[in-house]
């Protein structure tokens, strides 16, 4: 089992796609070697650095992709194709908060010559060239859960930004979970102020909990694409409605792309945009074009026929044609601060 949240060298390239991909922690159930030591490198008051397995620096050939997990305990089997994508090489995890739990947790599950964690803890952290160092000789990186606002505020506009785009364009796969999964699309619910309620948004698009932001990592085959977690246990679908309502009203895009994940369930997507679904829950794919019929603020948003694919299991979906195998299709309309479903017995989810 994996860890539990509270609240990714140098040779491969991206292919791009058509559309979307970071929690915190407790320990992993798979023991680290006996020969493995652990060892904190640097500690200041900008970071923490720490790593479990190898010590030194390796180079190896990465595979693109992204995991896209959904909070709660994490999904072994992701995080196992994460590591592989990294061609044995070294892992990092990127916080801003939390212990480094992560490295023997990653390292426990074997095929990465290392796991270390960066706690970033200020905004100066993302300047820093010992960090942007450990970031460029990653071959894999995972983005913890959190408080996603903290990565928006002491991350965007950075040198680390930049550092992280630029490995996802060489081909180093990356992951997230959470609040980490959550700064993976083009757009970003930021979590700036309150959390945005269901309930509370779909009754006014603009309530002040609805804090969106863009120009952040915009990662390669993530355009377009805002994404969610905690998804069917947190009630999230209406929030994420409403988001693809502001994108287009406020002029952002006119095909708004939204990801759901629930708790523990990831998303794997390779380089060819085609997602699979790892874990015991589902991941909701929503597409919306054009201008919703209303969209303002205290008036109760009216946004139509918003397309919803349910992928779980074997289910497989394409990034690239917005289409999926294996799963279920249907439609939300928001109407009067709620959601009707095209689904027989009105299920939204």
């Amino acid at each position: 089992m994996g860890l539990t949240s509270t609240s990714p060298v140098r040779v491969a390239r991206w292919l791009p796609l058509a559309g979307i991909v970071l929690a915190s922690a407790a320990c992993g159930t798979s023991p680290a070697s006996p020969s493995v030591q652990t060892s904190t490198t640097s500690v200041t008051t900008a970071y923490e650095y720490s790593v479990t397995g190898g010590s030194g620096d390796v180079i190896k050939s990465t595979t693109p992709g992204y995991v896209l997990m959904g909070g709660g305990t994490d999904v072994d089997e992701a995080m196992r194709w994460l590591i592989a994508r990294s061609g044995g090489g070294d892992v990092l995890v990127l916080r801003a908060t939390g212990t480094n739990a992560y490295n023997p947790y990653l390292f426990g599950l074997g095929g990465a010559n290392s796991a270390a964690t960066l706690i970033l803890k200020a905004r100066s952290a993302a300047s820093d060239a010992f960090v942007l160092d450990k970031v460029a000789k990653a071959e894999a990186l995972f983005i913890a859960g959190g408080d996603q606002s903290d990565y928006v505020t002491m991350w965007k506009d950075t040198p680390l930004e930049d550092a992280i785009r630029a490995a996802a364009i060489r081909g180093v796969p990356i992951g997230g979970t959470s609040a980490g999964q959550a700064v993976l699309g083009q757009y970003v619910y930021a979590a700036l102020g309150a959390s945005a309620e269901s309930t509370t948004v779909l009754a006014d698009p603009y309530h002040a909990s609805v804090t969106l932001e863009r120009g952040f990592l915009d990662l390669p085959g993530l355009d377009g694409v805002i994404t969610d977690s905690h998804f069917v246990t947190r009630d999230r679908l209406g929030r994420l409605v409403t988001f693809l309502a502001r994108l287009a009203q406020d002029g952002w895009t006119a095909d708004a792309r939204g990801i759901g994940v629930d708790e523990r369930t990831a998303i794997l997507v390779d380089g060819s945009g085609r997602a699979t679904v790892a874990g015991t829950g589902a991941a909701y794919f929503l597409r919306n074009i054009g201008r919703p019929e209303l969209c303002q603020s205290g008036r109760a948003l009216q946004l139509n026929d918003v397309q919803v694919y349910r992928a779980s299991g074997a289910s497989t979906f394409d990034l690239r044609s917005w289409s999926g195998v294996g799963g279920s299709a249907y439609a939300v309309s928001a109407a009067r601060g709620g959601l009707l479903s095209s689904q027989l017995g009105g299920s939204v989810y």
